[in-house]
């Protein structure tokens, strides 16, 4: 699909192509217009009005990009007009009336503006020499090289050597060459003209040599007519467009989010009695944590509070039961920054996470940063291990939420991530997709702690309230989930 700026180019190339409007042969020729253009030029010449123009070279067929219809001839843009650089400012020898003057930022596509126009000393000499006369073509030499517009106003204005200004004989139509030049500049031919690397510059003797396919007078008149009529279907078109552009790009993002919830609702893959019931797996996960209590792997962890009916979000399968976190977590907590902060880090060593190398999509070890053993064994209560997930709970990442690999060795972490371990492991592939889907994910920033930033306690992380299915059924919605988000992504690459 193209933008609006490919359409116009599209208009405009079919424009100067002649496929635009009709040819009309009681119109004329282009051969007409440039005799009687030769004669106006020899009796200003012969009237002192203008000087003689050097010979433009002459237009060979290799230079020709395109056909143009019978009744239109190429010509080089001084064949048809004549045009030259406006005053150069001196301060030091500046003379005369103080005059307002055109420069390059007054100068734009759809228009003059008015907003800061400048104003400096003119002789008389020099206000007969750069004053702006309606229908003159004003073009930049600098800067943004080519850009253009028409002076259409009776009020007095001159121009300086920023600007060309092209006066047309035989009342050619300034409006079909500034659209040739639009074209032109949007193309990038204007640039082939140009001199200079870093910053072009439209020079006076290339300028005069541009070459443009030349309608008859009342061609002229109605291809500029015609754009004109087209251009609000542009504008309606481009906004369309963006307004589509922004559904396509936001589309995919959405189908994800929903994804996410519909899953966490129990509403993407169907309910199998024979996996049995959340019930069933959280006597499991209690058995197992008082097991490990036992053994004095974990320390009990106090009562969290009954929920409530007002508590629950959403409506979820019989099968499956409201819980908090903390109720299937053996550990939830963050980290610290060692003392010395980010003069204590290694080049190597042990691996200390920062909340830069956590997303939902796995941890990222560019700029991973390494703390000595010694630092690592004095945080012991922020020691990573495999199959940890780990959470970030501020900044501008808050939310952002990774599984730490099976084989993953050792790391520790800074305080601005948070530790979850389930007490069941398995259930870790699932409890990741509850924490980044929109539920977890606008939890998050409504409960957020702290004035001067953002940022998410160990507390109310364990008081989140999670859905949770039978264990066989949170194999099968992970299953599902990574099966549809790769098609989100491949959706995103097609809009």
């Amino acid at each position: 699909m193209m933008t609006a700026q490919q359409l116009k180019n599209s208009i405009l190339q079919r424009a100067i192509e002649g496929k635009l409007v009709e040819q009309r042969a009681e119109e004329g020729t282009a051969k007409k217009l440039l005799k009687d253009i030769k004669l106006e030029k020899e009796k200003l010449v012969k009237e002192g009005k203008i000087k003689k123009s050097k010979p433009l070279p002459p237009i060979t067929e290799d230079e020709i990009p395109f056909d143009i219809p019978d009744s239109w001839e190429w010509v080089r843009l001084n064949d048809v007009s004549i045009s030259g650089l406006g005053k150069t400012l001196n301060k030091a020898t500046d003379n005369g009336k103080i005059k307002p003057y055109l420069c390059s930022i007054n100068i734009y596509w759809n228009g003059i503006n008015f907003e800061k126009i400048k104003t400096a000393p003119f002789n008389d000499v020099e206000q007969e020499k750069y004053f702006l006369k309606k229908g003159d073509l004003l073009i930049c030499e600098g800067g943004d090289a080519g850009r253009s517009a028409v002076w259409e106003y009776e009020q007095e204005m001159y121009y300086q050597n920023a600007l060309h200004c092209v006066r047309f004989f035989q009342n050619i139509s300034p409006y079909y060459f500034l659209m040739c030049l639009e074209l032109y500049k949007n193309t990038g031919v204007i640039d082939k003209y140009c001199k200079g690397v870093t910053i072009k510059h439209l020079v006076q003797s290339s300028l005069k040599e541009i070459l443009f396919p030349l309608p008859p007078l009342s061609e002229q008149h109605r291809i500029v007519a015609k754009i004109e009529e087209m251009l609000p279907l542009v504008d309606q078109y481009d906004k369309a467009y963006s307004q589509l552009t922004v559904l396509n790009e936001k589309f995919p993002q959405d189908m994800k989010k929903s994804i996410l919830q519909y899953a966490i609702e129990g509403k993407l893959v169907e309910q199998r009695p024979e996996e049995g019931t959340a019930k069933e797996l959280l006597k499991e996960i209690k058995l197992e944590q008082e097991k490990l209590v036992k053994e004095g792997k974990i320390k009990k962890s106090k009562s969290l509070p009954a929920i409530t009916e007002d508590e629950i979000p959403f409506e979820i399968p019989d099968s499956w039961e409201w819980v908090r976190l903390g109720e299937i977590a053996s550990k939830i907590g963050a980290g610290s920054t060692p003392s010395g902060g980010k003069a204590v880090y290694l080049d190597a060593g042990i691996k200390f996470i920062r909340s830069q190398n956590v997303y939902n999509d796995g941890l990222r070890m560019a700029g991973m940063a390494f703390i000595s053993e010694e630092i690592n064994n004095k945080k012991q209560g922020s020691i990573v291990q495999s199959k940890d997930i780990l959470l970030n709970i501020t900044g501008g990442s808050i939310g952002r939420c990774a599984l730490v690999p099976d084989d993953f060795d050792i790391a520790n972490i800074n305080q601005h991530i948070l530790i979850i371990r389930n007490i069941n492991e398995m259930c870790r592939y699932y409890l990741h997709k509850v924490l980044i889907s929109p539920y977890i994910q606008e939890l998050i920033m409504s409960v957020q702690v702290g004035v001067s930033r953002e940022g998410l306690s160990a507390e109310k992380t364990k008081n989140m309230l999670i859905p949770l299915p039978p264990l066989s059924e949170q194999h099968r919605i992970v299953a599902k989930i990574e099966e549809l988000m790769p098609l989100c992504d491949k959706l995103s690459k097609t809009t």
